[in-house]
């Protein structure tokens, strides 16, 4: 059932990690599969020590702090003035939506994220980072949510979407076939992400085919798609739909 759980939902309220929500002091504790993610910790919430919570999946999954920070600088600054909301329709364990509360830029962030696990972790998290109060929180299927309890805003909206990726090429692929992108392709997300608002990013693998994303342009506009680095690597891209203005 999608649900609004912004206020009056204590079932995530204790301080212990509810069961899929782990916070590892030890690379001893974790799994083996994911311990090679533990180095990466600061990384991917510098305040990492202060009782971050994750699922399994949000360690290869989640958007590294410094990535998610430019990607909401960039958001910030290049949405039209008029648009006040920001939609995160993937908000996982929290690590653009609290980025892009952090940046002030908004009147409002809503967070959407359908794995209640996930989602409780993302409150925590933003809780340890001062901005949980700023986001609404819902959870369910996104597109749901947007039809039904969000359409009214899609006009003052940006709506940003980092979807699961999948799929079996995107990390060996040279040129990523995003029609095989599971469990969204390319147009499952995007054609009803406009239909609620003019201004939609994409968070995408770094080798996602460019014809692709180029072919989805609107009219006269042109979409920009920028790559994100970190250490000298490309971390994946953002494709800007609508009318974004960079300096």
């Amino acid at each position: 059932m999608d649900r609004n759980s912004q206020d009056g939902d204590n079932e995530f309220e204790s301080n212990t990690p509810p069961k899929g929500c782990q916070h590892y002091a030890n690379l001893s504790d974790m799994p083996w599969d994911i311990q090679k993610y533990y180095d990466q910790r600061y990384s991917i919430f510098s305040q990492y020590d202060e009782g971050i919570w994750m699922t399994e999946d949000a360690w290869f999954g989640v958007t590294p702090e410094p990535v998610a920070k430019k990607v909401a600088e960039h958001v910030a600054e290049a949405a039209p003035e008029s648009k006040a909301i920001l939609i995160d329709c993937f908000a996982g364990v929290g690590g653009n939506v609290i980025a892009f509360a952090r940046s002030g830029r908004w009147r409002r962030v809503y967070a959407i994220e359908k794995d209640p696990r996930a989602l409780a972790c993302a409150k925590h998290n933003a809780e340890i980072y001062g901005v949980r109060d700023q986001i609404s929180w819902y959870e369910g299927d996104c597109f749901k949510i947007l039809r039904n309890e969000l359409a009214d805003l899609g006009k003052h909206s940006v709506v940003f979407a980092s979807p699961p990726w999948g799929g079996p090429g995107y990390r060996s692929d040279t040129v990523f076939d995003l029609t095989r992108m599971q469990p969204y392709t390319l147009l499952d997300l995007l054609k009803p992400l406009q239909k609620l608002a003019n201004n939609v990013v994409l968070y995408l693998p770094r080798t996602s085919d460019m014809r692709q994303l180029a072919a989805q342009s609107r009219g006269s506009s042109k979409t920009m798609v920028m790559h994100y680095c970190m250490e000298g690597a490309s971390k994946a891209i953002c494709a800007y739909f609508g009318a974004f203005t960079f300096r």
